[in-house]
This record gives structure tokens, C-alpha cells and sequence, in this order.
């Protein structure tokens, strides 16, 4: 068995966070962001933005974990209160958002996307978070299928985001993190 873990983000892991963001939307993302955006992607700028969501996130509840296997980080995930509540959400003070969630492709097909949101709800649970949002892209197949195995499931809500160089349709998938709000799974895919 390979050695696994996740694992909280360090200032020095930006860099790699950003190398992962990179060549998983120009491998994996080809049908759902506009090109013009996976062509123009800005390393520096990507690795000063994680390094800041690191070093200074907007609160102490905003954390970005590492899945590692051996001495290689292959995956990461983004996540904190979420900022884009509704007005008939259940519980929206005890709501967090993952932000961001991928995997290398060339990684894959591991567990380390079901370990990093099994951390997420783990974390979740112990600040009394109840619920769980993301937002996915219409077109990401692949994760939309990956957090219904998870257990996830689209609550309806669909918006479209002008990136600049085109639009990108997203659903929402939410989880309970107790029982009593219908779904229980969060984590295990």
C-alpha cells in the first residue's frame, strides 16, 4: 500500500498547489473553462494567490489541505465559511464552501480526492459545521460524478460566471454533516 496522507498547507507548498491547479485545468478542464483562460494561466500569480490563502486567509476557519502519496504532493483542497449562502439555506451560519478540490489527473483514481473531503468534514464537524456546499463547473463530469459517489447531491442552484473570456455554468452539490438535515455522506467515495 502506498504511503497517503493529507495534510495543512504550508507557505512553501504554494508553488506546488499552483503547479497542480495548472496542469490539471489545461489536462482536465479543456471542455469546461474558456481556452483563452487555460492559456493565459499565470504561475506567479497563482503561487502568490495560494500562498496567500495560506499565510492569510480570511479567517481561521479558511484552510487549504495537501493530499500527499510518498514524498509527492498530487492534490488539494480549499475550503472555508461559505461567503455565498442563500436566503432559504439550511443552517447558513454553520455552511462551509470548498472552494477548490483537484487531484492531478495522472493521480487519479487513488482515494486522495475522498481522504481530502473526509478531512473537510472531520474539520467541519469539530467547529460545528453542519453542512457542506461546492460549487462545480456543468461541463466537470468527472467531479460532478465524484461527489455524488461521495454521497453529494445538486440542491438546484445553477449559476453562470463571466470569466472574461467566455461564461462557465455551475451547479451546486451540498452534504449533511448530520443526520437530521437528509444527507449524511461527505467524505467516502
Amino acid at each position: 500500500m502506498a504511503d497517503v496522507s493529507v495534510r495543512p498547507a504550508f507557505p512553501g507548498d504554494a508553488e506546488e498547489i499552483a503547479r497542480i491547479q495548472i496542469q490539471t485545468w489545461q489536462l482536465a478542464y479543456t471542455n469546461v473553462l474558456p481556452q483563452a483562460i487555460l492559456d493565459n494561466l499565470e504561475p506567479v500569480a497563482m503561487t502568490d494567490g495560494w500562498r496567500a490563502a495560506i499565510v492569510a486567509p480570511p479567517s481561521l476557519q479558511h484552510h487549504v489541505l495537501l493530499a500527499w502519496e510518498g514524498e509527492s504532493r498530487v492534490g488539494f483542497v480549499a475550503f472555508g465559511p461559505d461567503a455565498d449562502t442563500q436566503d432559504d439555506d439550511p443552517h447558513p451560519e454553520h455552511t462551509w464552501a470548498v472552494t477548490a478540490l483537484l487531484v492531478e489527473p495522472r493521480w487519479g483514481r487513488r482515494g486522495h480526492g475522498s481522504r481530502m473531503l473526509a478531512a473537510v468534514a472531520d474539520l467541519g464537524l469539530e467547529a460545528g459545521t453542519r453542512r457542506l456546499v461546492a460549487w462545480v463547473p456543468a461541463a466537470d463530469t468527472a467531479s460532478l460524478e465524484f461527489y455524488r459517489a461521495a454521497g453529494w447531491a445538486a440542491d438546484g442552484l445553477q449559476r453562470t460566471l463571466d470569466t472574461g473570456a467566455g461564461t462557465v455554468n455551475e451547479l451546486r452539490v451540498h452534504a449533511s454533516l448530520v443526520p437530521e438535515l437528509g444527507l449524511t455522506a461527505a467524505g467516502g467515495a
